[in-house]
């Protein structure tokens, strides 16, 4: 042994088809990030049939678009793009952000705002003018992520989700893609500096 570190590879992508453990991998680390709270809606993890079922049909939905982040190659967090469809023509320049999370064995190592970026970008090249998203107030590294990023809180339901008994807020953002992208490079280098330094969601 020589000391040194391995050095770990992260990679975030498009997913279309799932090949080998991934499906597996996705699976487990949505477990994960139910359990310790930063979950997409489930607040206990449902039984895994059910779980692979939602990320197959993922792929099948049109207007769904899935990234995923590697951590050594494994499947370690996701985020999607959702398009408006074909009948919403009065919201047809608007996507949404949604399903976003990377387990806690892989926060650290800045997958979560590289997912975010992903979306972003995909958004763009297919000319949507806006991103949206929500989130629970209880999801404070995400809230960090998105306000870093320049997301404009504009709404919130203090009703929006019911947990252990009790209401948890919900938080609602936008972000203009049409913004000077300068102005939005720099907000994502000085994201990815602090994302080095702090737990990633």
């Amino acid at each position: 042994m020589d000391g040194r570190r391995h050095a770990i590879d992260t990679r975030v992508e498009r997913l279309e088809e799932f090949t080998g453990p991934d499906l597996h991998d996705l699976c487990d680390a949505a477990d994960a990030a139910i359990v310790d709270g930063g979950g997409f809606g489930w607040l206990t993890p449902p039984p895994r049939e059910r779980m692979e079922n939602y990320w197959r049909g993922v792929l099948l939905i049109p207007e769904r678009r899935l990234f995923i982040g590697r951590l050594d190659g494994v499947i370690a967090g996701s985020a999607q793009l959702v398009l408006p469809t074909v009948n919403n023509e009065a919201t047809s320049a608007v996507s949404t952000l949604t399903t976003f999370f990377v387990a806690p064995w892989a926060r650290g190592y800045g997958l979560a705002l590289r997912l975010v970026q992903a979306v972003e970008e995909a958004a763009r090249e297919a000319g949507f003018k806006v991103l949206s998203l929500d989130v629970r107030e209880t999801q404070a590294r995400a809230i960090q992520i998105y306000q870093q990023l320049g997301y404009q809180r504009w709404g919130t339901n203090p009703r929006y989700a019911f947990v252990e008994g009790k209401w948890v807020k919900g938080f609602y953002y936008y972000k203009d893609l049409e913004a000077n992208e300068q102005e939005a490079d720099a907000q994502g280098a000085g994201a990815i500096e602090k994302a080095d330094e702090e737990p990633a969601l």
